[in-house]
């Protein structure tokens, strides 16, 4: 029996969590999950230039796991580019240190603490917020882990 994973921390929600192939309609596509995990690994080896050592301190997982992630993840990135799938963002054993807000009246998004909580648009004042950690199941269970995370820290 495997062990299990332990929770990998992810810097705030995707603001955009599918991506298919333009002029393809979805029902015909076939579909490819990348984890938030695996998200989050591109974004800090690939986009930002993170070492594997780096990325690894940076999401609470060790540089083998990290390299692991990262080689699937970009495997699945490959197979959307040259097969024409969907990629869709979710899933995955995560905590958020932030969290990305969606004003639903004028479409403008920010990004908070996860420890925080909003009640108005910083632009517009609306109060009706989406917020996108609640849209991957996640919302007080991060608050708590981010201040445990940063206590052992």
């Amino acid at each position: 029996m495997s062990r299990p994973k332990n929770n990998r921390i992810v810097y705030k929600p995707p603001y955009y969590s599918e991506f298919k192939p333009a002029g393809i309609s979805l029902k015909s596509l076939d579909e490819i999950q990348l984890s938030l995990d695996e998200f989050e690994g591109i974004r800090l080896a690939d986009l930002l230039g993170m070492s594997h050592e780096e990325a690894a301190n940076e999401m609470g997982i060790s540089r083998s796991t990290f390299s692991r992630l990262i080689v699937e993840a970009r495997k699945k990135i490959a197979s959307f580019f040259y097969q024409g799938k969907l990629l869709s963002v979710s899933g995955g054993n995560i905590h958020f240190r932030q969290n990305s807000i969606k004003c639903s009246d004028c479409g403008h998004m920010f990004t908070i603490d996860i420890r925080s909580k909003v009640t108005k648009c910083t632009e517009c004042g609306s109060k009706n917020l989406i917020s996108l950690a609640g849209n991957f199941g996640h919302g007080e269970c991060c608050r708590i882990a981010y201040l445990d995370y940063n206590i052992k820290k």
